[in-house]
């Protein structure tokens, strides 16, 4: 990787997900762009750090450099100049997307489906058969059809299982929302509304249900301490194996990528 070309600042966005710290608190985030162009390093400040920390994203290999609040751009660039050839080689080790495509394999429910065309004739619904998902119409449009089959599968699986567990705690779910989010697999807010990742549909289904009852234990303890991990234990014994699944190949499911090459 070549030296830094430029600098530009972006405009402060607070982190507005659920649990978030208010935006008084929220860090502000500023970018550096490589040469050669198109390589673009996120600064994040944050008041607790006290040291440059570069690091690359396992979901899109995007680079993230958190510097103390108070360091000025031109420290931030002068510590990305010195790491330029350990970043080169961390990006390189990034995976490359998983294009979705007719003929391909799609990951799905902790298996893999072929996506396939149907033979001309009336369009139909997605329909899974013998190990492949066959879509209608034409082949720049079935990338499109599967992501819509992978969210109604997610959305069929993750609401009722979610209403259950709650059910089974005491509580009562709110509104539920389905999302490609990319930071967390799902979250619950203080109204009780719960929001999870479509893309866990195509995680083995022990795995989305976990998720599902991660999430409905966060209606009766909305932290990650003692008492709710107890809860969690209670619903799915096996969520610690579920969790490593998730840490050791979620990243793989976020690199699937439904829409077509740009031309």
């Amino acid at each position: 990787m070549a030296a830094l070309a430029r600098a530009a600042a972006a405009a402060a966005r607070p982190d507005t997900r659920p649990g978030a710290r208010p935006a008084t608190e929220a860090r502000k985030e500023e970018a550096l762009f490589l040469d050669p162009p198109g390589v673009r390093v996120a600064l994040r400040r944050s008041a607790r750090a006290r040291r440059f920390t570069l690091s690359v994203s396992r979901v899109d290999g995007a680079p993230h450099l958190t510097l103390p609040q108070r360091a000025s751009v031109a420290e931030a660039l002068d510590f990305l100049t010195r790491q330029a050839g350990w970043l080169e080689a961390a990006m390189a080790r990034v995976p490359p997307e998983r294009v979705v495509a007719p003929g391909r394999a799609l990951p799905f429910r902790g298996g893999s489906v072929v996506l396939t065309l149907r033979p001309s004739g009336p369009r139909r619904a997605p329909t899974l058969e013998n190990g492949r998902l066959m879509v209608s119409g034409p082949a720049a449009e079935a990338p499109q059809r599967a992501m819509s089959f992978v969210k109604e599968t997610a959305r069929a699986e993750l609401v009722p299982a979610a209403r259950a567990y709650a059910a089974r705690l005491g509580r009562e779910a709110g509104p539920i929302t389905l999302r490609d989010t990319r930071s967390r697999w799902g979250s619950c807010a203080s109204s009780g509304a719960l929001s999870f990742s479509w893309r866990l549909a195509m995680a083995p289904p022990d795995v989305l249900d976990y998720v599902a009852a991660h999430e409905a234990a966060h209606l009766v303890e909305m932290n990650h301490g003692p008492d709710f991990w107890a809860l969690v234990d209670g619903l799915r014994p096996d969520w610690r194996e579920c969790r490593d699944w998730l840490r050791r190949h979620g990243p793989e499911l976020h690199r699937v990528r439904f829409a077509p090459p740009a031309s």
